[in-house]
């Protein structure tokens, strides 16, 4: 069966693809206009930031040699064709990793905790007072925005070489950053379970416990085992400050020019981490996964 399509009248018709020509042309000049002002901010930037690349390629090649010199053995031989000289000292590497992966553990563990006192108190919707929530978040943003290897280099100077330094620096911005991802959540829950318990009579710790932890608990988990896998390589880094670990062995065998050392410390490095980012990816998908089927 055969559809009549109505045709405008030509006036009409001009006018509709005039306006569209307009609309079409002040969108592009909007795109234009953002990517001048994107470049313009990104030369500045270069410019700030003394980002030559005639230097880049001038000296990119001394950052090519130190990666075959670190592949290279004392002896001239590349490191895979004597693994056993290569990778001499696993086992006390291997120990001082273990040190980091606790340092880690324990400050993600500590840092969680408080993160999780905090949170209600920073979220817009479950806070009991907005300048309670003003303090807890610039407290927060504090935690956060201090790097983590200053803390480590002031906790150092307070308690001295060792991995409580490290543990006192994880623990410290993870509160700042593990707070921050909750609170996120908490402000995106439904709020009319919240509502049914509070109808109630309910306090305010029973409306956090019955109405709101249950919709975001499999979230809190998920958040913080991504931060124990981040601060993991946290802490690999903040011994280089003496917050122990094994960037303590890292840091002295780049300053003692030990090459072939510093790529077995990096591979070891690296390996641990692939099997965390493993492992806490496989666990972070089963409680998405258990979370979505509730």
């Amino acid at each position: 069966m055969a559809v009549a399509v109505p045709i405008l009248p030509s006036q009409q018709l001009a006018a509709l693809n005039d306006a569209y020509r307009k609309a079409v042309a002040k969108k592009r000049l909007r795109l234009t206009l953002g990517m001048a002002v994107f470049f313009a901010a990104l030369v500045a930037a270069s410019i700030g930031a003394e980002v030559n690349l005639r230097t880049l390629f001038t000296y990119f090649g001394h950052f090519v040699s130190y990666f075959d010199r670190i592949l290279t053995l004392e002896d001239g031989t590349r490191v895979w064709t004597n693994v056993g000289e290569w990778l001499w000292g696993w086992r006390k590497w291997s120990l001082l990793l273990g040190e980091t992966i606790l340092i880690s553990y324990v400050g993600t563990l500590f840092g969680a905790l408080l993160a999780f006192a905090l949170n209600f108190l920073a979220a817009e919707n479950t806070s009991p007072a907005p300048w309670l929530r003003f303090v807890i978040k610039r407290l927060l943003e504090f935690c956060r925005t201090v790097p983590g290897i200053v803390f480590a280099l002031i906790f150092v100077i307070a308690f001295g070489l060792g991995p409580m330094a490290g543990v006192l620096a994880i623990a410290l911005h993870s509160i700042g950053a593990l707070a921050k991802q909750y609170a996120e959540m908490v402000e995106n829950i439904d709020m009319k379970p919240v509502e049914g318990v509070r109808s109630t009579g309910a306090s305010w710790l029973s409306c956090m416990r019955f109405a709101v932890l249950p919709q975001v608990a499999a979230g809190f988990a998920s958040y913080t085992l991504l931060r124990f896998e981040i601060n993991v390589r946290e802490a690999s880094v903040m011994g280089f400050v003496g917050a122990g670990g094994i960037g303590t062995e890292l840091v002295m065998a780049v300053r003692k020019f030990y090459y072939s050392d510093v790529s077995a410390i990096l591979l070891m490095i690296v390996l641990t981490v692939f099997a965390i980012d493993i492992g806490t990816g496989w666990v972070r998908e089963r409680l998405l996964g258990k979370d979505r089927r509730a």
